[in-house]
């Protein structure tokens, strides 16, 4: 690999353009659902070989239940249908964990998706963080509620980071965004208040290996100042 390309230790991607990429095809929406949960498995793979530490995946958010029941329904099948995906991703040394609220989704689904983590729990490659009925903002709520329950308090506002869902992964250095939209969508925005931001047209079945290259590329031109001033180093 190019010296000068500076692998991040934790890339976030919100796939978005599932549904259009396939209307535009003369597809139906969850045409586009399924091949875009096929392409997971694939970038998985290949930020697994890059050598990053952990990618966040935001595959169904807190507010997508407000989409059409089928397109709900079918979204809620996905998992089941990846049982074996498991098998695959422990060959590959990759720990699957899942963040997100467990209350609502239907048991079916919690199932493959407990299968995914019980399979993988040993690996010590990287993590894969499916953010399932994920919103930032539930997530916070959650930590906050138990702080208050234990009757503890804050030493500093990083203490909160230690109640996340997210509180064994290493902060969000790139987070990418597909499908044309620039916004956040209330995605691990704790986790990624000093993210890079990366946006691209592409809707998220056509993001390939050389897509998440290009995108890591970018990230390592970026001259990353955390509020200080550093200069450039020649």
């Amino acid at each position: 690999m190019n010296d000068n390309i500076k692998v991040p230790a934790h890339i976030a991607i919100i796939l978005d353009g599932n549904g259009r990429w396939a209307k535009e095809r003369g597809k139906v929406r969850s045409y586009g659902h399924e091949v875009g949960f096929n392409n997971v498995r694939s970038i998985a793979f290949y930020a697994s070989e890059l050598g990053v530490k952990a990618l966040s995946l935001y595959c169904f958010s807190t507010e997508n239940w407000n989409r059409p029941k089928d397109e709900v329904d079918f979204l809620m099948n996905i998992p089941s249908k990846f049982y074996n995906d498991g098998k695959k991703y422990r060959d590959k040394d990759i720990k699957v964990i899942v963040s997100g609220r467990k209350d609502r989704v239907p048991s079916k689904t919690l199932e493959a998706l407990n299968n995914l983590m019980d399979e993988t729990k040993d690996s010590k490659g990287m993590v894969l963080n499916i953010c399932f009925d994920y919103g930032a903002l539930n997530d916070i709520y959650n930590a906050v509620n138990t702080l208050v329950l234990k009757g503890e308090s804050l030493k500093n506002e990083k203490d909160i980071y230690n109640y996340l869902s997210t509180k064994d992964l290493p902060l969000i250095d790139l987070l990418i965004r597909t499908g044309g939209e620039k916004r956040l969508s209330n995605f691990l925005l704790l986790e990624a208040s000093y993210a890079e931001l990366y946006f691209t047209d592409m809707y998220w079945p056509q993001f390939k290996e050389k897509d998440l290259m290009d995108a890591i590329k970018d990230y390592s031109s970026r001259n990353r100042r955390f509020g200080g001033i550093k200069e450039w180093k020649i």
